[in-house]
């Protein structure tokens, strides 16, 4: 049974608006679950957990619910549902010919005994910010005006505030939280919980009692920096990717662990790159996945492995090394079927259609428009297992589309990027560009709401 620090933070998260399929996969991720361990717990498929999550398949039934929320260890009322009352009291959601709820919980938690709904939800409450991981209460809601340049003022203007140290269990707990927030596309959020957290991690780290925890410490550390990365390079703040990428690369040394030093070193050769050191990235990726190569049997190697080599594909492309970039693809793609399925191990989110999806932004890179929308064809958007992937994956179909020349394909997979998820298109430099350049195109006019899209993504009209 999972700790009560597994509790109190998913049920931080859940406190907040999610559809029933994020809560199960807010949930799994925080019991460290890939879909294929909970398929197996909850006796369905792993490609219907995949539709609940993703929201392909809508997840109402209320006996399905009831069993997820027993094998998951959640109360029922984070699905909306009532307790089951031995007295017989019902509830008129039970009672419904057809046992299914609304798709969105919040109204059905209104319905409910009003002091029951505060009880539960002051309990949930208890991880929801990052006062109890380190911070001010308030630090997160002076964040969010830019919580992003926020956290890079925090990271870069060291020492970090003291902060208290707590068990390595309930930290692991809210970094996986963390990398969940980060995955349904929510990086402003992100990035007000990460000042915290870091904080937290360091005093853990740093604990003289934690003994031999301390590995563990440094691990969760260098995850909560490789994830810092990860959000700085995703919205262009180059100064935090080097800053928080060379944090993580010593956090991960520290931890004495192989798989945490190649992510951390997967996102530092990513750095690099940016930065113009083409050739050093590459090796140090090289080097990192010969260090792997001899033991790739379980998923977790294979993941890492494989998200290694999709980054020395997309250095060598963008270098403009096509026959490299076409060696390493390959390499990936042979990890990805030795995997099988798509999965998260280690944070990768690597499997058949993550490497799909680099195939699409190699030809994109090197180029290749109508290679890169031929690859964007053969994958289902709906199928792409995380928000963050799935609005990336129509960001680069824009840009596809944008370097093709093309501006009504390339705003309808900007309004697409936007409904999957608002900030990818809110905080990426891409976006703003392309959308600068649409305004000015001749078929302005003939593009319905493009000035309005402009305003709600922070792009001058």
């Amino acid at each position: 049974m999972p700790s009560t620090a597994h509790r109190g933070v998913v049920s931080a998260l859940m406190s907040q608006h999610h559809t029933p399929g994020e809560i199960v996969r807010i949930a799994r991720i925080a019991a460290g679950w890939n879909q294929a361990e909970l398929a197996r717990r909850c006796g369905y498929s792993r490609s219907q957990i995949s539709r609940w999550e993703t929201g392909s398949s809508p997840l109402r039934d209320v006996e399905t619910l009831r069993a997820l929320a027993r094998v998951l260890f959640l109360p029922v009322e984070v699905f909306g549902l009532a307790l089951a009352h031995s007295a017989g009291v019902s509830t008129r959601h039970e009672a419904s010919p057809d046992h299914r709820v609304s798709g969105d919980p919040m109204p059905v938690w209104e319905e409910q005994d009003p002091m029951r709904r505060r009880t539960l939800l002051a309990g949930m409450g208890a991880l929801a910010g990052s006062a109890v991981l380190g911070t001010p209460a308030n630090s997160a809601a002076a964040a969010v005006a830019d919580p992003i340049s926020a956290l890079e003022k925090a990271l870069l203007a060291p020492p970090l505030t003291a902060g208290t140290p707590v068990e390595v269990a309930r930290l692991q707990q809210a970094v996986a939280v963390a990398r969940s927030v980060f995955a349904y596309g929510r990086y402003g959020e992100v990035a007000a919980r990460l000042p915290g957290l870091i904080v937290a991690a360091a005093a853990t780290r740093a604990d003289p009692l934690s003994g031999d925890h301390a590995d563990a410490a440094h691990a969760q550390l260098a995850e909560l920096y490789t994830l810092t990365t990860d959000l700085a390079i995703k919205t262009g703040h180059d100064r935090l990717a080097w800053t928080a990428a060379d944090r993580a690369s010593q956090a991960a040394d520290a931890s004495g662990d192989l798989l945490t030093q190649a992510t951390a070193r997967r996102v530092w050769a990513i750095v690099l790159r940016r930065a113009g050191h083409a050739d050093t990235a590459q090796q140090l990726v090289i080097d990192t996945a010969h260090a792997l190569q001899s033991d790739l049997r379980g998923p977790e190697q294979l993941s890492v492995f494989g998200s290694l080599m999709e980054t020395a594909a997309y250095t060598a492309a963008a270098d403009g090394d096509r026959d490299t970039a076409r060696t390493f693809i390959a390499e990936a793609v042979d990890a990805a079927t030795r995997l099988g399925v798509d999965g998260n191990h280690r944070y990768t989110s690597f499997g058949p259609t993550g490497v799909g999806l680099y195939q699409l932004s190699i030809a994109r890179v090197m180029g290749d428009s109508g290679a890169a929308i031929e690859h964007a064809r053969r994958i289902n958007p709906a199928g792409i297992p995380s928000t963050e992937r799935r609005a990336r994956y129509w960001v680069d179909v824009a840009r596809a589309y944008h370097q093709w020349n093309k501006p009504e394909q390339c705003y309808r997979a900007l309004l697409a990027a936007e409904q999957a998820s608002p900030d990818e298109v809110r905080y990426r430099k891409p976006t703003a560009a392309m959308t600068t350049t649409l305004l000015r195109h001749p078929t302005a006019q003939r593009l319905p709401g493009l000035r309005n899209f402009a305003r709600r993504t922070g792009t001058a009209v």
